[in-house]
């Protein structure tokens, strides 16, 4: 998910990581650190477009799943987003990553393997600009509820129960939907989609040469970008 560039997030009264509050967090966190930068899918590729699948009881805890975990950390922050969900660098996991600025200032950064999402009735839904790194450089309003709570595991298997309201709420709903194989561009009209996708068009070669530059000043190595959209879109 985009919306919040990373570079324009000011310092956070506090920071919460999987849920609890911890001090002294630095703007990129050691699995951003760890991680390498993997290209973005774009809509239209098939693997946006279906629900991921499981992960298994035997990945937890393992070497590649942290590397998964620590490569979506990285390509999310170079790319200034505050969401990523696995298939969005073409892998087939239940697994999102998330370092969002909520409503409240409070800074909310992890991860959930497996998640299940509720949605609560309570608050009123709440219409906003959304983006998607999938779709680089489009927006579009988009009312979501206001208030749920996700659960799942954490990469070593460890239960995990999130709440969010708000703009953490709008977060974890479009990366959840990632998982299922839909995407913000889905719920809109057939005029705000081909809206989104002209102002895609326009905008995405300055997106990716933005994540080059930040790539850089990370010394990480950037993916080649295909110079038209990959999913064909």
């Amino acid at each position: 998910m985009g919306d919040v560039p990373f570079w324009k997030r000011d310092p956070k009264p506090v920071t919460y990581v999987m849920g609890k509050a911890t001090k002294n967090v630095p703007d990129y966190i050691d699995e951003s650190l760890r991680g390498k930068s993997r290209r973005i899918t774009e809509i239209g590729e098939p693997v946006l477009h279906n629900r991921a699948s499981d992960v298994a009881a035997a990945e937890f805890g393992s070497p590649e799943l942290r590397e998964l975990i620590d490569d979506m950390f990285t390509t999310m922050d170079i790319a200034e987003g505050v969401g990523l969900a696995a298939p969005q660098i073409g892998v087939d996991k239940q697994v999102f990553v998330f370092d969002v600025p909520g409503d409240d200032d409070n800074r909310y950064i992890g991860h959930v393997v497996n998640p299940q999402l509720t949605i609560h009735s309570d608050g009123e839904p709440q219409t906003r600009g959304e983006g998607c790194l999938s779709v680089p450089g489009a927006y579009a309003d988009l009312e979501r509820p206001y208030r749920v709570t996700v659960t799942g595991f954490d990469w070593e298997g460890h239960p995990v129960k999130l709440e969010g309201e708000g703009y953490l709420a709008r977060a974890f709903i479009h990366e959840y939907q990632h998982l299922q194989g839909t995407l913000y561009w889905d719920h809109l009209s057939e005029a705000e989609q081909q809206r989104t996708l002209t102002q895609r068009n326009q905008e995405r070669p300055r997106v990716i040469e933005r994540r080059k530059t930040v790539a850089a000043e990370l010394g990480k190595e950037h993916p080649n970008y295909p110079e038209t959209p990959a999913g064909g879109k």
